[in-house]
């Protein structure tokens, strides 16, 4: 049985996890039945990630929630196809086993949500235990419309807001986001023998996958993250007209989200593109003065 007191537990350490990402999962300002939507789907979509990084917290009882023996919580492929065993009994009228995932369920019911884009992120996940490294830019896309591109269009389902045309930029906006988190946590990454820069593109920068485990960045590698900056930030602007096509509070919410991308990527350039040494983070005064610059170009 799952007490009150540890479902308790595993949501505080989900808003912990929440404050310390780039941009605002579900921030006061918005409507308190968004926030606790948001926050669900954030919830299922950080179990996914921490299951497929093999970063969920020690003692708790995922696996035995999932259906299985607390020693497979180990085996991230059979955590990951229970996830989904579990998720589906959502969409089949039952109820699921994990207390995420008893969470999420009224959400989908209530906001007709469905299962495609919930499967991404654990396809995403599972593709993470079987594919180490990118031969080039379009395979790297490919794993984003899986592991980012769903999230944006949650928001805008839950909001009520999903047309095609704001899908399409929504799907350029999280990309670039993704891009942007995989620049910062280079060396986090490679600790996990992942590696998210294109092969084709660290060729022809003269980047070895040597040159990523220096402490430091020297010249190749930093141009080679300056190169792949620019296409998020490309990517980005892509996606900003998303912001000017809603009004209200919807609207400072995808500003945070755009804004926290291009917070992000002055850290990455300030850091004078060394993601080596350390991963950037955009501070708060820099997140919120690119919230206001959004704002004023997309007013």
């Amino acid at each position: 049985m799952v007490t009150a007191g540890t479902e308790e537990t595993q949501s505080r350490a989900v808003l912990d996890k929440a404050a310390r990402e780039n941009f605002p999962v579900a921030p006061f300002f918005l409507p308190r039945a968004w926030r606790d939507d948001l926050m669900a789907v954030y919830g299922y979509a950080r179990l996914v990630d921490d299951i497929g990084d093999g970063d969920l917290p020690p003692g708790r009882d995922d696996a035995r929630w999932l259906g299985l023996d607390p020693a497979a919580t180990d085996d991230r492929l059979a955590m990951l196809d229970a996830l989904e065993k579990d998720l589906r009994r959502i969409f089949d009228g039952d109820t699921p086993g994990h207390p995420l995932l008893r969470t999420l369920a009224p959400v989908v019911r209530a906001r007709g949500l469905t299962p495609e884009p919930f499967l991404g992120l654990i396809e995403a996940n599972r593709q993470d235990q079987r594919v180490r490294r990118y031969a080039d830019y379009d395979e790297l896309l490919a794993y984003c419309e899986l592991s980012a591109n769903p999230v944006g269009r949650l928001v805008l389902a839950i909001t009520g807001t999903a047309t095609p045309e704001r899908i399409r930029h929504s799907d350029a906006v999280c990309t670039a986001l993704q891009i942007v988190e995989h620049l910062q946590d280079v060396a986090e990454d490679l600790a996990r023998d992942r590696i998210y820069l294109p092969a084709d593109d660290m060729a022809r920068f003269g980047v070895t996958e040597a040159d990523l485990a220096a402490p430091t960045g020297g010249a190749q590698v930093r141009a080679l993250v300056k190169y792949e900056a620019e296409r998020a930030r490309d990517l980005l602007n892509e996606g900003t007209p998303l912001v000017g096509s809603v009004h209200g509070r919807l609207k400072l919410l995808l500003a945070g989200f755009v804004a926290g991308g291009r917070a992000a990527l002055a850290a990455v350039e300030a850091a004078r593109y060394d993601v080596l040494a350390g991963a950037p983070k955009a501070t708060k005064l820099g997140l919120l003065r690119e919230v206001g610059s959004t704002l004023r170009r997309e007013g």
